[in-house]
């Protein structure tokens, strides 16, 4: 009997297969077998990338053991590095604050909103997920993931919140079926300024719950809360630093910029836990008589700064980008194919190297993690493993997203699909199942 607490994303029972070991895009098993790692947003290089290896072992050989209070040189070099490559050409940026993870991160910049604008109410989107500590579990809107407990039959015990969280309706969008498409977004948000007034911030991210980035959408949001004096936080945890391919983050496809921006997962390449607040220049020019005091005794270490610094020059040397948007051409025309040759398949979305199936079934507000029965979503991902490859469900009963290695390739991606399409057979069986009584 294991002694881990266990939690996980797919719901039901059972933990699945061991995970013993890894190399480049591939888990090996604690059955002998290797499987295809489709869908971990926090491994960009997939596993034992060599120079990253490389990087690891010389800072092991070289770094101290120093607290975030010290002024660490290999701190400042990444942090100018991030700045200077990964923001290049984006002038508003002034400063960054590195911290263990992309939840502690939305944590930090909630929480010094609140302290910069004197307000304590907080608003986010619909179906949304932000992380799993302070304020950035409270601003996680899915009914099961608020960090408290979740009981038998769907009974929830969430953890008590002490702040009014507000939420706007979130982007809808789809590559091939769901839902209608608002054709009016202005209309769409008109109710926004209302719930956007009095908060401290409205923060946003760009693929949860399936709900994946609108350009025009974000310009409206962040145009509303500018105006209700709401900080504008951009949650690129998933995206930033290589998972849109076309661009280093999904802000960038619009106009508009955010006050604060988050990361996290690909960071430090998913050798180093890692997290980063990067505020504006307008944030920092009003900070100059003062001092955000966030100490933490282990938060960015030397070996992370050594993990971000090495991630940025493969992220740039490797052209990360361009083979991401080899999988994005991939991903539209094989998921747009396999849509349409199952019945169970309702929707498909996603840009770049993130990419959703969700199949008929549940409402997702209606998820109860602790079912006895398996959920549909949860027996496809099964049946994929057994067939080859590693697909998640998206936390929610009838979804499956899909997020590889930046480093894949077309051949191995191509696999993972084919695995993905024969696996779906499952769920067009009972899906006719239901139709048919």
């Amino acid at each position: 009997m294991s002694r881990i607490i266990h939690t996980g994303l797919t719901a039901g029972k059972g933990h699945g297969v061991k995970i013993v070991g890894g190399e480049g895009c591939y888990f090996h098993l604690d059955d002998g077998r290797e499987v295809l790692d489709v869908s971990n947003t926090g491994g960009p290089l997939g596993h034992l990338h060599p120079r990253m290896v490389e990087a690891m072992q010389d800072a092991m050989t070289r770094m101290p053991v120093v607290n975030e209070g010290w002024f660490l040189a290999e701190r400042e070099m990444a942090a100018e590095e991030l700045v200077d490559h990964a923001f290049a050409g984006e002038d508003w940026v002034g400063g960054v604050r590195f911290c263990l993870s992309g939840s502690e991160a939305n944590d930090m910049a909630l929480s010094f909103s609140q302290a910069y604008t004197g307000r304590t109410a907080l608003a986010t989107r619909e179906r949304a997920y932000h992380g799993m500590t302070g304020l950035s579990m409270h601003m996680t809107v899915q009914p099961q993931w608020h960090g408290g407990l979740s009981v038998a039959k769907g009974a929830s015990m969430p953890v008590p919140c002490p702040w009014e969280i507000k939420v706007i309706p979130p982007p809808i969008s789809a590559v091939w079926g769901g839902e209608p498409v608002p054709k009016d977004l202005e209309a769409y948000l008109q109710d926004a300024p209302q719930i956007l007034s009095g908060t401290a911030a409205t923060i946003v991210d760009y693929s949860q719950g399936a709900r994946y980035y609108v350009a025009e959408y974000q310009n409206i949001v962040a145009r509303h809360a500018r105006d209700a004096g709401s900080l504008w936080i951009a949650d690129e945890v998933i995206w930033g630093l290589g998972r849109c391919g076309d661009r280093l983050f999904s802000f960038q496809g619009a106009e508009s910029r955010p006050d604060i921006v988050t990361m996290g997962k690909s960071l430090a390449g998913g050798s180093m836990p890692a997290g980063a607040i990067v505020m504006s220049k307008s944030i920092m020019d009003e900070m100059s008589d003062k001092s955000w005091q966030t100490y933490s005794t282990h938060r960015s270490p030397p070996l992370q700064s050594a993990a971000i610094r090495a991630y940025l020059k493969i992220l740039q040397e490797e052209k990360l980008l361009e083979n991401v948007q080899r999988q994005h051409a991939v991903f539209e025309r094989r998921l747009t194919e396999i849509a349409e040759t199952h019945s169970s398949v309702w929707r498909v979305d996603g840009r770049g190297g993130h990419w959703t199936v969700e199949l008929h079934g549940p409402d997702w507000r209606d998820w109860e993690i602790t079912t006895d029965e398996i959920p549909i979503a949860s027996k496809v991902a099964s049946r994929c493993m057994q067939l080859g490859a590693a697909i998640a469900t998206s936390g929610e009963q009838s979804s499956l997203f899909l997020a590889p290695p930046l480093v894949m390739s077309e051949e191995e991606l191509g696999r993972a699909l084919d695995i993905l399409d024969e696996a779906l057979q499952v769920a067009d069986i009972e899906y006719e199942k239901s139709m048919n009584g």
